[in-house]
């Protein structure tokens, strides 16, 4: 399984250094969780995947990693998550398309597309399992943005601060990174540009996420 940008982004951005128990939603790979687990030394971390594949390799990366005393890995989704613990910081890196063409892959159709863990069950199982004073980090396309942010109302949960992601200097914003918090607040905006228009990575991109990259 790849290492996409999007996740790297969110797992350096998410503000999680007084978290104790974080839940990563789709896990994949597990690198958001191993970043997470990277940057906070304290925390417990739960990793969640409906694939049995990206389980096994979540599960081989935690194994292998500094931090695999502090991170779990579970082949569950989020609707099936009991309600007996909550927790204080979760994070889902959902490259959603709404409405897109589907693929002909199955699997593709499941991490790419809203098959199996939609926006509203998405939110819903993060208000479900968010404690009161709580935060989630969500990555999500920028056109869908509004979207993601009726929904999250809808489950008493507010956009407090958003960064918009330029992938080449001078284009648009094509991703979203979101905080959402149950307390609805002035958001703070900033950008977040990952590279020049020559193609080489802005200092800011490589300030951000100089932790996680041999390259930096």
């Amino acid at each position: 399984m790849k290492v996409h940008t999007d996740g790297v982004l969110l797992g350096a951005w998410a503000a999680i250094s007084a978290s104790k128990l974080i839940l990563d939603i789709g896990t994949g790979t597990g690198v958001i969780a191993l970043q997470l687990a990277q940057r906070n030394e304290q925390a417990m971390i739960d990793a969640i995947d409906i694939d049995e594949a990206a389980c096994a390799q979540a599960s081989e990366n935690f194994a292998q990693s500094n931090w695999h005393s502090r991170l779990r890995v579970m082949h569950t989704s989020l609707q099936q998550m009991q309600e007996d613990k909550k927790y204080d910081a979760m994070v889902s890196n959902p490259p959603y398309f709404i409405n897109d063409l589907k693929a002909n892959s199955p699997t593709k159709n499941v991490a790419k597309h809203g098959v199996a863990l939609s926006y509203q069950e998405l939110l819903i199982g993060i208000n479900r399992l968010l404690t009161a004073r709580g935060k989630a980090f969500i990555a999500i396309p920028q056109f869908n943005l509004s979207v993601i942010a009726n929904i999250a109302r809808q489950q008493q949960l507010y956009i407090t601060q958003r960064a918009e992601v330029i992938a080449v200097s001078g284009k648009s914003p094509y991703l979203a990174l979101v905080q959402l918090e149950r307390t609805e607040k002035e958001v703070p905006v900033s950008v977040i540009q990952i590279q020049d228009e020559q193609g080489n990575y802005t200092p800011q991109y490589k300030q951000l996420t100089k932790d996680f990259y041999l390259k930096f």
